[in-house]
This record gives C-alpha cells, structure tokens and sequence, in this order.
C-alpha cells in the first residue's frame, strides 16, 4: 500500500518525466548533451562566446535530425 506521499512523489516525477522527456527521448538527451558540451567548452577552454556560435548550430542539428527521424518513421 503507497502512502499519500509516495503517491505524490510518484505523480511529480511522472509529470516531470511526461513534460520533460515526453514522446521522444532523444531530443531530450540532445539538449542535455547540448547544454553540458556549451558549459564545458565555455568554461575549460575559457571560449566564453562558445554558445552564441554552439548553442544556434546545435539546436539546429537537433531540429533537423528530429525531423528526418519522423519522416523516415511516416514512411
């Protein structure tokens, strides 16, 4: 038997789950990756513009890459 708090936590991640991750993983893993590969760069190699030029270029990559994922998927 879950108790009342375990049934909220459980609902809470669900819903973060659902709103984060929803139907497709991958661009969630895409933004994560994106973020961590722009914070690092940005502050190992001290490029501290590395995001103005990362962050465009790899949005993009994961837009168009999610896009010919479905198309290939409709098919």
């Amino acid at each position: 038997m879950m108790t009342w708090l375990g049934r909220v936590v459980k609902g809470f991640g669900r819903f973060w789950w659902d709103f984060l991750v929803g139907d497709t993983p991958e661009i969630f893993v895409a933004i994560v990756l994106t973020i961590g590969l722009i914070a690092l760069v940005s502050d190992a190699a001290g490029w501290h513009r590395a995001g103005v030029v990362l962050l465009p270029l790899l949005a993009t990559t994961t837009l168009v890459v999610s896009v010919k994922r479905a198309q290939r998927a409709k098919r």
